[in-house]
């Protein structure tokens, strides 16, 4: 069997998503009769100093785009909430006057971000969760 090198190691877990890289880990700490527990116990240590909410937000994958208020252009914030959504006018208006409100939920980083740019765009004030 080829030896792999460490780079082409790291490439093959980036590969891999959290449950497959966890039933690894537990499949090689069974083979070779080891624990890998100990690094993470110190880092989990650690995390208080360097803040534990930094943490949390580095593993989050979902995110939230909640509309806090509408600003001064609340029609083109109309505008925005409709093209980020399904939502017809109606519904956008009442989404937009009943703020604070989620405009979309669940989505990943970069759709949430350019949802967020969209409507601070538009004059309105957004949070991320």
């Amino acid at each position: 069997m080829a030896k792999l090198s460490t780079d082409e190691l790291l490439s093959a877990f980036e590969e891999l998503t959290l449950i497959e890289l966890s039933e690894f880990v537990k499949a090689f700490e069974e083979k070779f009769d080891v624990t890998a527990a100990a690094p993470v116990a110190v880092a989990a240590a650690g995390a208080p100093a360097g803040g534990g909410e930094a943490e949390a937000a580095e593993e989050q994958t979902e995110f939230d785009v909640i509309l806090e208020s509408a600003g001064d252009k609340k029609i083109q914030v109309i505008k925005e909430v409709r093209a980020l959504t399904s939502l017809g006018l109606k519904e956008a208006k009442d989404l937009v006057d009943g703020a604070p409100k989620p405009v979309v939920e669940a989505v990943d980083k970069d759709a949430a971000d350019k949802a967020k740019e969209a409507l601070e765009g538009a004059g309105a004030t957004v949070t991320l969760k």
